[in-house]
């Protein structure tokens, strides 16, 4: 059941970011906030830090950069970062929450 929880949450994810990313391709004067954020990870295992950083890059508009050495930040470069810590409790709430219900 949990997996199909974290399916459902990545099919929506998936869906908002492409409409968002469509919506910015559009628009007549192109004004983006990329920026690169260390997210503070709290998953431990490489198993769910992996799932994390993949369902990231394969959310059109965010892509995972890299893990830091100790495994406690993931950094995460975001085409157009309205609020960084508006983005870091979604991932925390959404992703991170249902990756440790799947991979305990």
């Amino acid at each position: 059941m949990n997996w199909l929880r974290l399916i459902g949450y990545f099919i929506l994810e998936l869906i908002s970011g492409a409409v968002g990313v469509a919506v910015l391709a559009v628009r007549p004067n192109l004004r983006l906030r990329p920026a690169i954020v260390a997210y503070p990870l709290t998953l431990t295992r490489d198993s769910q830090i992996t799932l994390l950083a993949n369902l990231i890059t394969l959310t059109p508009g965010t892509l995972s950069v890299d893990v830091a050495d100790d495994r406690t930040t993931l950094y995460v470069h975001i085409l157009d970062l309205a609020d960084r810590e508006r983005f870091i409790g979604r991932t925390a709430a959404g992703f991170e929450t249902l990756i440790l219900r799947v991979l305990r």
